[in-house]
């Protein structure tokens, strides 16, 4: 059976006293992707930022495992939970397989010298993006889609149970959606990753998800595998898209 990896229970998140997010609760095993949709603003987010543990929850709990994530110290937490945010990063004067290495960070001692293995961590990483290629390029010469598989590859790199991703493929194309998503879909099945997400492709939702998170007006209004969130009424609903409308553009 396949383990619980991270979870959530009665999870309130938003800036200071103000809640943007109340009464978040999920739970994702080994190899499961979830997904949070919404209309922008929603929250989704901040709901990533706090799970991820850069935004000081306000109530409720969110558990590694069988431990809750506030028992975690920070190198701890960088060996369980890998980030990937919407931000573009723009490094000087470094090449793709330097920006892949600071991954590696949590494992390497106080003057953060890699071993060979870590070095071989390094290229089996970008080899699974299809960045292998790229390694000695610099990194702000790559294309918007390189790039993001290069911080993908960074994250791989941390050898994580746990990938959270904020709008990953906002600045693709979509060859680059396609790509970026069948790696991501690799990854979660062939590591036994537990993925969570958020996006505005719902195509891509439908097909890469084993559950989705509905989020409006600061809570959760929909939770459940795909087939059961991807109906028209429930899509009408959400991004509120009178049916004429809907039907003409979406079938």
């Amino acid at each position: 059976m396949d383990k619980t990896l991270i979870s959530a229970d009665r999870l309130s998140v938003g800036y200071g006293k103000r809640v943007i997010v109340n009464g978040v609760e999920f739970e994702v095993k080994q190899g499961e992707i979830l997904t949070l949709i919404g209309p922008n603003g929603a929250g989704k987010s901040t709901v990533l930022k706090t799970i991820a543990g850069y935004l000081k929850r306000l109530d409720g709990t969110v558990m590694i495992g069988d431990r809750n994530m506030l028992g975690f110290s920070e190198k701890e937490m960088a060996k369980k939970l890998s980030v990937v945010l919407t931000e573009r990063i723009r490094p000087e004067l470094m090449t793709c397989s330097e920006v892949v290495e600071t991954g590696r960070y949590p494992y390497t001692g106080s003057f953060g010298l890699l071993t060979q293995k870590d070095k071989e961590i390094v290229n089996t990483a970008m080899e699974a993006v299809s960045m292998q290629d790229f390694a000695q390029a610099d990194f702000n010469s790559v294309s918007d889609g390189q790039r993001q598989r290069v911080m993908l590859a960074r994250a791989i790199c941390q050898e994580p149970e746990i990938l959270i991703l904020d709008e990953p493929t906002s600045y693709l194309d979509i060859h680059h959606k396609i790509q970026f998503f069948e790696i991501l879909q690799g990854l979660a099945k062939e590591r036994q990753m537990a993925v969570i997400l958020s996006m505005h492709e719902l195509d891509f939702a439908e097909k890469i998800s084993d559950h989705v998170l509905c989020i409006k007006e600061g809570k959760i209004t929909l939770s459940g595998t795909p087939d059961k969130v991807f109906i028209p009424e429930n899509i009408m609903g959400l991004y509120d898209i009178p049916e004429k409308y809907y039907r003409k553009y979406f079938g």
